[in-house]
């Protein structure tokens, strides 16, 4: 268009617009469908958190209580054990979360490639087991008179040992075999980024005499640390999360003062009790979901300002 020319009107800009970019709109509609329908028309139901809501009453007919029921949480005597297990099997998975990345750079630099290939797709097996098979396999290895664990301790002339009983170990169990579980598969992303690194880079430090551990250090984790910093941000935004699932399936009253987690609490309280109470498990579960809210946002804060990456 002639600089001296008038502007074309916003119409004209508008269909030029949509004849270019039509295609990415329409692929664009089923997604943001299913986005709107199950995240954002559900959000009328967190008001059940500040009313006392009964299952033969609709949400609006329910009396309102306002914060009732989040003080009732607030007050609850095992608040603070429940809180402080939720922290530390978070934080405690936290300290591995550098192993799927530690993985994937060993698996880039194996000589035998088809080793590597072979090796890769066993670590993805375990993440395809369900957590209740999952669970009865923990639970089996650590037996204390058939476990597989123990017999071969035995052999080293050491006791068996009750690990499911003995609560110290309760963290341990439920982090390394969510590591065991989630390794391979949790690596992925980094060997995709991997593939990435341009093997000039490599070929440059190998004439210059650097061997593995330099070219991993200086190429290799630079280049996926943009992706390393999101995966740690989103992971921290989870950080008073515990999947109820796997922590019900290894609870037992032995361990019990150190496996209830948030989220356990709110299954209780909400469907495996005689009284539900299902607007005090909203509110539980609403005081969860923005707590990490506001740990994301400052995560994400403190990446961008010490590495410059960050989700916005």
């Amino acid at each position: 268009m002639n600089a001296s020319s008038p502007a074309s009107p916003l119409s004209v800009r508008l269909s030029r617009h949509f004849r270019k970019f039509g295609a990415l709109y329409v692929m664009l509609i089923f997604p943001m469908t299913l986005l709107i329908v199950f995240r954002y028309v559900p959000m009328y139901g967190i008001q059940i958190a500040f009313r006392n809501f009964r299952i033969t009453r609709s949400i609006a007919d329910s009396p309102w209580v306002g914060f009732k029921n989040f003080l009732k949480f607030f007050s609850y005597y095992d608040f603070r054990n429940i809180v402080r297990n939720t922290l530390v099997i978070n934080l405690y998975s936290l300290l591995t979360f550098p192993l799927a990345l530690i993985f994937a750079l060993l698996l880039s630099h194996l000589p035998f490639r088809k080793y590597g290939k072979f090796v890769q797709n066993v670590s993805y097996m375990p993440h395809f087991i369900s957590v209740v098979v999952l669970c009865s396999m923990v639970i089996q290895f650590l037996n204390a008179r058939v476990g597989m664990i123990n017999a071969f301790l035995s052999l080293f002339g050491a006791a068996p040992v009750n690990y499911m009983a003995k609560k110290e170990y309760f963290y341990s169990i439920y982090v390394w075999s969510g590591v065991w579980q989630n390794l391979g598969y949790s690596s992925i992303i980094y060997i995709a980024a991997l593939s990435g690194v341009s093997p000039e880079l490599h070929e440059a430090a190998i004439v210059d005499g650097a061997g593995i551990v330099k070219r991993c250090l200086h190429i290799d984790i630079p280049s996926v640390l943009p992706t390393f910093c999101i995966l740690l941000i989103m992971q921290c935004g989870r950080l008073l999360s515990v999947g109820f699932e796997k922590v019900l399936l290894l609870q037992n009253p032995l361990n019990m003062s150190v496996s209830e987690v948030i989220s356990t609490y709110s299954y209780n309280v909400s469907l495996n009790s005689s009284s539900p109470q299902f607007s005090y498990a909203s509110a539980i579960d609403l005081t969860t979901s923005v707590v990490n809210l506001i740990i994301l946002c400052l995560v994400n804060s403190l990446v961008r300002r010490l590495s410059n990456n960050s989700i916005w």
